[in-house]
C-alpha cells in the first residue's frame, strides 16, 4: 500500500503553528504591559504585541504564497 502524501498536512500544521506562536507572543506582550512598573517595560510590551500582530498577519500568508501550486500551462 503506498504511503499517503503528508506534505499538505505538514504545511498546514506549520502555518497554524506560526499563528499560535504569534498569539503566544502577543499574550506575553500583554502580560508585560499589565505588570509593568516602568515606562520602558511598557514600551517593550507594546513593541512585542505589535511585532506579534505583524507576525500573525504576514508569516502564514507568505508561507501559503511560497507553497502555492504553480498554474498549469
Amino acid at each position: 500500500m503506498p504511503e499517503p502524501d503528508t506534505t499538505a498536512r505538514n504545511r498546514y500544521f506549520l502555518m497554524t503553528g506560526s499563528r499560535l506562536v504569534g498569539v503566544a507572543g502577543a499574550m506575553l506582550g500583554l502580560v508585560l504591559i499589565g505588570r509593568a512598573v516602568a515606562t520602558e517595560q511598557k514600551v517593550i510590551g507594546v513593541a512585542l504585541v505589535l511585532a506579534a500582530m505583524i507576525f500573525i498577519a504576514v508569516v502564514p500568508s507568505a508561507l501559503a504564497r511560497r507553497w502555492r501550486t504553480p498554474p498549469e500551462l
